[in-house]
């Protein structure tokens, strides 16, 4: 089986999101930034790019975003808290009150 080429990821602050394009569409991570905190409001993946590790690759770019700009993140999105989960080493970038 080839390798799938390499995914690009890029951040489009005019509508508060990171996108790829993808098989399908776009699949993006949207935000909104309040202050120094990220809320991470919703992912989304077309069907035909679904189960290929597109979301979590969009999440962590936000998340390495979030760590760059000294920002913390709120995730309202349930796909990120999952993630965050999953990934205790994002942990110390939480807003103040967020719960995974």
């Amino acid at each position: 089986m080839a390798d799938a080429p390499a995914l690009t990821i890029t951040h489009n602050p005019a509508q508060q999101r990171f996108e790829a394009m993808v098989p399908g569409g776009t699949a993006y991570v949207v935000y909104r930034q309040t202050g120094n905190v990220m809320h991470l409001v919703h992912t989304e993946v077309p069907a035909e790019a679904a189960g290929a590790g597109v979301a979590g690759k969009l999440v962590n770019a936000a998340l390495a975003h979030a760590a760059a700009h000294g920002l913390t993140v709120f995730p309202a999105c349930s796909y990120v808290r999952a993630y965050m989960q999953r990934h205790p080493e994002t942990h110390a970038l939480l807003a103040p009150g967020a719960r995974l």
